[in-house]
């Protein structure tokens, strides 16, 4: 095929023999061979001049298609090689999508804008699992963690912040302290989803010398949002919690030294993909 290119390009055979570093004879007898398999005469030939049949003209755009697209191939496959093209599944829990991770995935599509990436919303003590299964490329979820085969980069650190009624006596202070709750009712996220905030909250009231009234529980953010707007209780949440909107609600910061939450980026290190790759440089430049 790039011999019959080459001939219709310049349509003369010792030209094309000498661009395709052949000799003449051996050009003639790739054009002949081909003409029998596709079954049809390619060029019009006589001792002054060459010139495409018809077929040979359909021939040559579909075989400039070819080309084209084996070029392309190339590129792309090594442009996935590279990491520059692919795709990327990334697990996330409440507080990472409401903090630092939206900031990090903007920066990586400005980067990469050729490399899908996955969201799946997945508890922390999911994404363990799924870590350790390599179902995922990276998961962002409490920290800190200590498995055998997973690695881990601290993302963030925020401080932990008390959720209350708008009306709540405490709503109008610049802070509080934990153990200012102690007789309040809690509303907390349920445990199914919510195991390893839950324990760390409980860890931190009872250091304070109390353990906390759970009165309601919810699924999501929004639900725990919602059920504290309606003066069913108060909770304790990360300060990303200032990024969800809800009127209905105070968030004050707890004093307490030990009052705060870890946001860590988590990988399998038996497993990883050149996009993988990119997206965990990423992650060490920004929190370098």
């Amino acid at each position: 095929m790039k011999a019959f290119i080459a001939v219709a390009e310049h349509l003369h055979f010792k030209r094309a023999a000498d661009v395709l570093f052949i000799t003449q004879p051996a050009l003639s007898r790739l054009i002949r061979a081909l003409e029998e398999e596709v079954e049809a005469q390619l060029f019009q030939r006589t001792t002054r001049q060459v010139a495409l049949t018809e077929a040979g003209r359909l021939f040559l755009h579909e075989c400039q298609q070819v080309f084209r697209h084996i070029e392309r191939g190339i590129e792309l496959a090594r442009s996935a090689a590279a990491g520059d093209i692919g795709h990327l599944t990334v697990a996330y829990n409440d507080f990472a999508i409401n903090g630092a991770l939206p900031a990090i995935l903007e920066r990586f599509k400005e980067l990469h804008p050729n490399v899908t990436v996955e969201l799946l919303y997945m508890p922390s003590h999911e994404q363990y699992k799924a870590i350790d299964d390599c179902l995922i490329d990276v998961g962002f979820l409490l920290g800190p963690v200590s498995m055998p085969g997973i690695k881990s980069l601290p993302v963030s650190q925020e401080r932990m912040v008390a959720i209350l009624p708008a009306r709540h006596p405490l709503a109008g202070n610049t802070s509080i302290r934990v153990e200012q709750l102690k007789d309040e009712r809690f509303i907390f996220g349920a445990a199914s989803g919510w195991s390893l905030f839950r324990e760390q909250s409980f860890q931190l009231c009872q250091r304070f010398g109390f353990t906390p009234n759970i009165i309601q529980e919810a699924t999501t953010s929004i639900g725990i949002f919602g059920l504290v707007a309606a003066n069913m209780g108060v909770s304790i949440y990360s300060e990303c919690a200032y990024k969800i909107q809800r009127e209905g609600v105070a968030i004050i910061p707890l004093e307490n030294e030990h009052a705060c939450v870890q946001t860590i980026a988590a990988w399998n290190d038996a497993y990883e993909t050149p996009t993988a790759a990119r997206f965990r440089a990423l992650l060490q430049d920004l929190t370098a």
